[in-house]
């Protein structure tokens, strides 16, 4: 069987107007909310694609995880020296995308992104794993590097150096973006192709809300 062949059909939960917010963020809320409850065990439901693109507007793509969301925008932690930093550096626009193929549902994000403050970032970070936090000092992210041996080295080097949990500082090349929305899209899976999509656009500060075709 060739991947032309592959087949499913979506039967998803039928997606009128009634069921929507006028504020989209507070229906993606919603959304993530519901992901987490059907299928936290399952995946990590916060985990989206990543969209940049560098100055010459040739775009790079990855999966990362939303770590918060509030009536401000979409908010992710990364390496600033990492690709999507510096892009985001060059470019400050990004697309996001989260999607749970269980529950046949989509959400799809773009718009103009901001640095998060430092004091927020530096909270994030004291929340991570102590050996995340190690391991954000140790990787130059997106350098190259010869062997998986030598970024194992550069852990060993970085336990040494901060051995203990509760003091390991925020790497100064590391933060976080907020993406600050303009365009929210929600699609939900529906039998024969025939999805129900709705579109939220941002202008003048409001927003305003229209069926696509799927």
């Amino acid at each position: 069987m060739g991947l032309a062949d592959l087949r499913r059909s979506y039967d998803g939960t039928p997606l009128t107007e009634a069921d929507l917010h006028d504020d989209p963020l507070v229906q993606v809320a919603r959304w993530v909310a519901e992901a987490r409850d059907e299928l936290e065990k399952a995946t990590e439901v916060n985990a989206m694609a990543v969209a940049t693109a560098d100055a010459q507007g040739r775009p790079s793509v990855r999966i990362a995880l939303l770590k918060d969301l509030d009536e401000r925008g979409l908010t992710f932690f990364t390496n600033l020296d990492s690709r999507k930093g510096r892009e985001l550096r060059e470019n400050p626009y990004c697309a996001l995308a989260l999607h749970w193929q269980p529950i046949y549902r989509q959400i799809r994000v773009s718009g103009p992104c901001v640095e998060v403050d430092r004091d927020e970032v530096d909270a994030y970070f004291a929340s991570r794993p102590a050996d995340s936090r190690r391991g954000a000092w140790a990787s130059e992210q997106s350098a190259p590097i010869e062997s998986r041996e030598a970024i194992e080295r550069r852990m060993e080097e970085l336990g040494a150096r901060f051995p203990d949990d509760d003091a390991i500082p925020t790497p100064t090349n590391w933060g976080g973006f907020r993406v600050e929305p303009d365009e929210i899209e929600l699609w939900q899976g529906r039998p024969d192709r025939l999805h129900d999509r709705f579109l939220w656009t941002r202008e003048d500060g409001a927003w305003t809300r229209r069926r696509l075709q799927p």
